[in-house]
């Protein structure tokens, strides 16, 4: 039995606040400001200046990419190419691995300005394969050596050029598809549980992933669900299969379906593909890019909806967000569902007809505040491509407002997967009247995350009869100036009232794997 003492922020319906919670086998038994007789015995954690709150919900990950990248070659951080060639000779001295892949390339965050190519990295290493994926997770740029690995359809896909080693579109997918078949599953599982130690510490308890990015036989779907079930501590994870072959769901009798890849409707901002009403400020010539017509995604959600799968799909732009609207009301117009809890990935710039219609057709959204503030896809790149629309993206406040359900996340390895510094965005946006309060923000990474894979009935919220998933944080959000909120820091994670406990050896993570089979994931 645990009693906690201070400042217990519960998220609830009702926002309560109070000054004790009392834990017992793993659930919530008390909240309340005066202390029953029964626990006046029981030792007392006293929390003081710092606050317990419902561990965090990442509503948005790409999981095995994550995991994958955060033990491979980080390159988000460089200021130019002598800092990239220095930390690639530098990852290739310490690593036998025949394939190297690393993340984070960016032109905007370099000194030269401009995204790095096949010449460059061939300059850097031209005796191994080396991959480096954009930062947006859209694009790619491969040296020569990687190139002659690729099999020879994919220099037919849009988005191929040989001569910059820069991959978009079609063909970087393909690429993607291919080259994750690289990584060896015992490789995966051991950066999995890395990964999910990762979260622990961001006190994230609750993992949303979209997998299926070209392992044979979907292997990295697989791996993820056994990775969740294999784990001493009862994390949780929701895994959204990439696809739209609904028979691949059906038959592992996963509840959901979507994502990125080959759920994305368009590309994204960094790429100058995301599809938009009007051109690109930029580029008169240019509105993105649809990956589907609208006919192939209404069929898609039709077929998903009245399965009684929950759909995701990616849409940035306008365009794409506007054909994401459509289909997911076309599917529950021929088949109504009163729960259905469907929802939009990233949902960045909107038109204010569509959001109304998400509010009342319950459609949700899976968002990134930290994309407000992105380094390496900063505001004034923005501007300049697609001028006073970035007053419009990602509006927050408006879609609270008009009743939408919207739940926070990181898109990682995109940006990490860190909430307080989605919280911590989303109360700053650079629009301040779309900027939210702490307490919905603080929901907005817990209850609602929970909501959206339907775990609100458990978790998500610091009530009695609820499992005991907490996080002390080392100060009380709700007292502190929104521009500060980045001070905050998870001091310990719970997971049904104890403490999580790390580095989780692989041979357990298998046999729990095993024994833990029949539980949904």
């Amino acid at each position: 039995m645990n009693i906690f003492k201070g400042t217990i922020i519960t998220c609830d319906k009702d926002d309560n606040v109070y000054k004790y919670l009392v834990e017992d086998e793993g659930e919530i038994v008390f909240t309340g400001n005066e202390l029953p007789d029964i626990y006046k015995n029981i030792d007392i954690t006293d929390l003081k200046s710092k606050a317990l709150i419902p561990s965090f919900c990442d509503s948005h990950t790409h999981f095995a990419s994550y995991a994958y990248f955060a033990s491979a070659l980080d390159i988000r951080n460089i200021n130019n190419f002598n800092e990239l060639e220095t930390e690639v000779k530098k990852y290739v001295s310490e690593t036998n691995n025949k394939y190297i892949f690393g993340f984070g390339a960016s032109e905007n965050s370099v000194e030269e300005k401009i995204l790095v190519d096949r010449s460059i990295l061939d300059n850097i290493l031209n005796d191994r394969p080396l991959m480096l994926v954009k930062y947006d997770g859209h694009a790619c740029i491969l040296n020569t050596k990687m190139l002659e690995k690729l099999p020879k359809k994919i220099s037919k896909l849009r988005g191929y050029n040989r001569n910059s080693g820069q991959l978009f579109h079609e063909a970087y997918f393909a690429a993607v598809d291919f080259l994750s078949g690289k990584v060896t599953p015992l490789a995966l599982m051991r950066n999995l549980q890395n990964g999910i130690d990762n979260l622990a510490r961001n006190g994230i308890s609750i993992l949303h992933t979209v997998e299926g990015v070209g392992f044979p036989l979907d292997l990295d779907v697989d791996l993820v669900r056994f990775a969740g079930r294999g784990q001493k501590n009862p994390f949780q994870v929701r895994v959204f299969f990439q696809t739209l072959d609904i028979n691949k769901v059906i038959k592992r009798k996963l509840p959901r379906i979507g994502g990125c890849f080959a759920n994305a409707l368009d590309g994204c901002f960094g790429s100058l593909d995301a599809a938009l009403i009007q051109p690109y400020t930029n580029d008169s010539s240019n509105k993105g890019i649809l990956f589907y017509e609208d006919k192939e995604i209404v069929d898609f959600t039709k077929k998903a909806n009245r399965a009684g799968l929950q759909i995701q799909l990616h849409a940035i732009g306008d365009a794409a967000f506007k054909q994401a609207v459509l289909s997911l009301e076309e599917a529950l117009i021929d088949f109504p569902r009163d729960d259905h809890r469907h929802s939009i990935i990233h949902a960045c710039l909107a038109t204010d007809s569509d959001l109304e219609k998400c509010g009342k057709s319950g459609i949700a959204i899976a968002a990134q505040p930290s994309f407000l503030h992105w380094p390496l896809e900063p505001f004034e790149y923005i501007e300049n491509i697609i001028g006073d629309r970035i007053y419009n993206i990602s509006p927050y406040r408006k879609m609270l407002d008009m009743g939408i359900r919207v739940a926070g996340g990181s898109d990682a390895p995109c940006t990490l997967p860190d909430p307080i510094d989605g919280i911590y965005s989303v109360c700053n946006h650079y629009v301040p009247e779309q900027s939210i309060t702490i307490q919905e923000a603080l929901k907005m990474f817990t209850y609602e995350g929970a909501y959206l894979s339907f775990d609100e009935h458990n978790r998500g919220s610091l009530e009695v009869d609820k499992i005991a998933d907490m996080v002390i944080l080392n100060k009380n959000p709700l007292i502190m100036d929104p521009e500060k909120l980045k001070e905050l820091k998870v001091e310990e994670l719970f997971l049904s009232g104890k403490k999580y406990k790390y580095n989780q050896s692989i041979p357990r993570l298998i046999f729990e794997g095993i024994k833990g089979r029949k539980k949904k994931i």
